[in-house]
């Protein structure tokens, strides 16, 4: 019997044929796939040509690579940190076992193809691209079923998938910047609030391993992204419901341990590539940066010209408006997402670095987005009022069409990739001509 494709689930396979698109467009001519892998992604991925190739867990083949075959002046970038006497990444290696299978069919087809297999021709990085949207597909797949556990409608779900791709800077680094981690935590992050969903309403001992599983992978991706643990109260939806949850969960032992072995396993491959890289287990490779929780950027890295959250991706902000319907109806729920909020800017926006350098608007929210988004949907769903709906539909396309306009603008350098300022925003402000 054929099983009826829901209209949601189209919508899903229309935008990923557009983002195969654009991201083809993008990347894959001429010699713009060397741009896929840009800074931060470039520590990212080195684990894989490191491990499996090159067999080099200092990143000896750095200069010949860099410096040699790949070397672009635009692009390049020493992801690697000197510590205890050995070079090692700066960065952690979720987001490159993320990208494993991609990586070993790549390599495959290079060894196939007898074309140039050294990680870094244009089939790997191709292949990055597709590991990011496939991430992305993950993602959107997940917060469809997340919205549909929380009473949205499948008309309303199509509108909020279609706003958290287009409205977001989740557009920007599934095609523009697709090395970088923030796609694959937004994958994992979508697919985590999911099965936490699912278990609070009815706790299943087969649900616990996928949990840790999941929680594993993006405390590897991003260990500070393991604040998403603190998300598990507005997945219960009340507090008697987490308690159960929370009870259920110690009583299936087996699972537990099961779930807590995978999680630890995860958690140890860092760990593991650090003894065998430095001799020492416990490394800390952000040289010179660092939290300082007394001093946050709150109201910086939400409203300010120079990366704002809210300025260059409002749909963010106008999430917000799905607060008064949670307010009403899910007390509970309200309070943890606020809380959950309230937590993770204050944070992110603790780094020394509070604008994380280059990038479109502030992207350590990316990964977050479902829990925007869930709002987004309540505002859709929930809204009576006709002129009200008129205006919140309205709005988001305004918005939609906005980041659209900010992501070319970034894209092409009118937007400066890190020092913006209100007098630089507003005399580029729409213009899409080239400057």
């Amino acid at each position: 019997m054929i099983r009826k494709i829901s209209p949601a689930a189209i919508t899903i396979g229309l935008i990923m044929a557009i983002m195969v698109y654009v991201s083809s467009n993008i990347n894959w001519g001429d010699n713009r796939w060397k741009g896929i892998l840009e800074s931060d992604a470039k520590g990212y991925y080195a684990y894989l040509p490191a491990v499996f190739i090159y067999h080099d867990l200092n990143f000896g083949f750095f200069d010949s690579i860099e410096k040699g075959a790949y070397y672009d002046e635009n692009f390049f970038y020493d992801y690697r940190a000197f510590v205890n006497g050995s070079y090692i990444s700066k960065y952690y290696a979720g987001t490159a076992l993320a990208q494993l299978p991609f990586f070993f069919t790549a390599h495959g087809l290079s060894l196939a193809g007898g074309s140039v297999a050294d990680g870094y021709s244009r089939t790997y990085m191709i292949f990055v691209n597709l590991a990011a949207l496939f991430y992305l597909l993950a993602g959107l797949i997940f917060l469809n079923r997340t919205l549909l556990h929380f009473g949205i409608s499948e008309r309303h779900r199509i509108l909020v998938l279609i706003t958290s791709v287009f409205g977001t800077n989740l557009f920007f680094y599934a095609t523009a910047e697709p090395g970088m981690s923030h796609v694959f935590s937004f994958g994992f992050i979508s697919s985590f609030f999911y099965f936490a969903v699912r278990y609070f309403r009815k706790p299943s001992a087969g649900l616990i391993p996928v949990l840790f599983f999941l929680s594993g992978m993006i405390v590897l991706i991003r260990p500070v992204n393991g604040i998403v643990l603190l998300a598990l109260p507005m997945a219960a939806g009340g507090s008697r419901e987490l308690m159960e949850g929370i009870k259920a969960g110690f009583a299936k032992v087996p699972a537990l341990a099961g779930g807590l072995l995978l999680l630890i396993a995860l958690v140890s491959v860092q760990l593991i590539y650090y003894k065998m890289a430095t001799g020492k287990f416990l490394v800390y490779s952000y040289l010179g940066e660092g939290f300082d929780f007394l001093r946050p950027h709150f109201a910086d890295i939400l409203f300010s010209f120079r990366k704002g959250l809210f300025v260059y991706t409002p749909v963010y902000l106008l999430s917000f408006a799905g607060c008064f319907y949670l307010w009403k109806a899910k007390r509970f729920v309200f309070y943890s997402w606020l809380a959950f909020f309230i937590l993770i800017t204050w944070i992110f926006s603790s780094w020394s670095n509070w604008y994380y350098g280059g990038s479109f608007s502030s992207r350590v929210y990316v990964e977050f987005l479902p829990f925007f988004m869930l709002l987004q949907g309540m505002a859709f769903q929930f809204t009576r009022d006709r002129i009200i709906r008129k205006v919140l539909f309205g709005v988001t396309a305004v918005l939609i069409l906005l980041c659209q306009i900010q992501t070319y603008q970034y894209r092409h350098h009118h937007i400066h990739w890190s020092d913006m300022t209100r007098e630089m925003y507003f005399d580029v402000f729409l213009r899409v001509d080239r400057i």
